[in-house]
């Protein structure tokens, strides 16, 4: 009797072990589950550089909704991809990284399509990223692509949500 009473509690602890390892395994599934998907736009957004032009395809983050939940959860992008960050006016703005796995660039865009600085985001963390300066717009991309492209502070960004703004 005690024999079968200690094999059921040895396939009980497999079943429970067997299922929190299926649960660990899942959570890069469940994780890209919750990332937020917004509509690619039609037109690049075109970054002006001193060593030329490179383009972007975005994802446009233009309500309170879309900005507060951004790239959390991607856990991967392609190297021309970005989302970028409208804002209805002009203002302080700060970034946290607490859900996105992925380190990013972010660079800060005032309303005259002149980026204004450019800072790594570091997965998971709950540090405020922001240029000390008020900004109209934020592009995010992977990290590393900034400077791959050459991207400067002072570099001209252009797209029509940003031409709107800097050319009314």
């Amino acid at each position: 009797m005690a024999h079968r009473i200690w094999l059921a509690a040895g396939v009980i602890v497999a079943a429970i072990v067997a299922v929190g390892l299926y649960f660990f395994l899942q959570t890069s599934t469940i994780a890209d589950s919750r990332a937020m998907r917004l509509p690619v736009d039609p037109a690049p957004l075109v970054a002006e550089t001193d060593s030329g032009e490179r383009s972007f395809t975005i994802e446009i983050a233009d309500d309170s909704s879309e900005r507060s939940r951004g790239l959390m959860f991607r856990e991967d992008m392609d190297d021309d991809r970005g989302m970028l960050f409208v804002f209805e006016q002009t203002q302080q703005v700060g970034f946290w990284m607490e859900n996105t796995p992925m380190p990013l660039d972010l660079i800060f865009i005032g309303e005259d399509g002149r980026v204004r600085g450019i800072l790594p985001g570091e997965p998971f963390s709950r540090a405020s990223i922001s240029p000390g300066e008020p900004v109209r717009f934020v592009l995010e991309v992977k990290a590393g692509i900034a400077a791959e492209a050459g991207i400067d502070n002072g570099d001209l960004m252009r797209h029509p949500v940003i031409g709107a703004v800097s050319n009314p």
